[in-house]
């Protein structure tokens, strides 16, 4: 299928998958992209309903993200925050007070019961965001970390109230074995229409292997009749965002791209067609491709809208040579 009349799936976690899902939506027409986010890091705080990397995406795509952290909103203020601490409350969990309203509203509309795909749905287009943007799944799945001192820590607890400093030993998905694929992720790969798949440069561990591993998804998305090409999230052995450089280095992994890429072809045996490097690591791009994976080489770091909108065209571009 050509990329010229393109349908394209992207997965994605949360600051490095947003920042390539904005890349997506500006070079594609809006009714070509769908993307599909971890709700693994889903979770209840302060009685609230709380989904950090579909939050992400949400402000990003709607152009609200505070662009410097990656996360939350620009010009949020924290005064909700600060009362809490007052009163001795738990604020470990940065919930300023514009983020606090995407809670509150999202809270009250799966307590009347209206699913999280349909939540997200409504506040995706309140924000004007035209791409299609899902949940993997509609039910609980809980990321926690296995640690090496032998504790068990819901994801958040390690990620933001512990900062990462934990060494891990491994990554469980609580509730991954009863939870379904969301309707409209189930119903995409049901239709087997799409001209690519792209697996945004988000944690292996902890943002693409909850979707992946949901109901076997990484085997019907291996046998679709489209490429699937991965972007690294390592570049020059560090992670741009987030803990997986270091998640590496606990698990006995070196912390390089090439590792990503071993990880994948162990883990989901034939499901990665293309897998693109940034050029610091070019030197990388035989052993991957003796892997089965065809290397593509080119800037990976998104600084600005540029950067992202080219590192866009040259995935499809990738994956159209690919299907081709």
């Amino acid at each position: 299928m050509s990329l010229t009349s393109p349908n394209v799936l992207a997965l994605s976690g949360g600051v490095g998958g947003a920042k390539l899902a904005v890349g997506l939506r500006d070079v594609l027409p809006s009714e070509a992209l769908t993307v599909v986010v971890n709700t693994g890091d889903d979770f209840d705080h302060l009685g609230l309903r709380i989904c950090p990397d579909m939050d992400t995406l949400m402000y990003t795509l709607s152009g609200l993200a505070n662009a410097t952290v990656g996360w939350g909103q620009e010009g949020e203020t924290w005064q909700f925050l600060n009362a809490m601490k007052r009163l001795g409350g738990e604020t470990w969990f940065g919930l300023g007070d514009r983020d606090l309203a995407t809670h509150v509203m999202r809270t009250r509309m799966l307590a009347e019961g209206e699913s999280l795909s349909a939540v997200t749905a409504k506040l995706m287009r309140q924000l004007g965001v035209e791409v299609a943007v899902f949940p993997m799944t509609d039910d609980s799945v809980a990321t926690e970390i296995e640690c090496q001192s032998g504790d068990i820590l819901a994801f958040q607890h390690y990620f933001v109230r512990d900062r990462c400093e934990p060494k891990i030993s491994g990554v469980r998905f609580k509730g991954i074995a009863e939870a379904k694929l969301a309707p409209e992720f189930e119903a995409l790969l049901d239709a087997d229409a799409l001209s690519s798949i792209v697996v945004c440069p988000s944690n292996p561990f902890v943002s693409v292997a909850p979707i992946l591993e949901l109901a076997d998804s990484w085997l019907k998305l291996k046998a679709m009749n489209c490429p699937v090409v991965l972007v690294s999230p390592i570049v020059g052995g560090e992670a741009l965002k987030g803990p997986a450089a270091k998640m590496m280095q606990e698990l006995a992994l070196p912390s390089t791209a090439l590792a990503v890429a071993e990880f994948y072809h162990q883990r989901y045996p034939g499901l990665v067609d293309g897998f693109v490097l940034d050029e610091i690591d070019a030197n990388a791009a035989a052993e991957v491709a003796a892997l089965g994976m065809e290397p593509l080489i080119t800037g990976t770091v998104m600084k600005s809208a540029e950067d992202k909108q080219a590192l866009a065209k040259d995935v499809l571009a990738f994956s159209e040579s690919l299907a081709q």
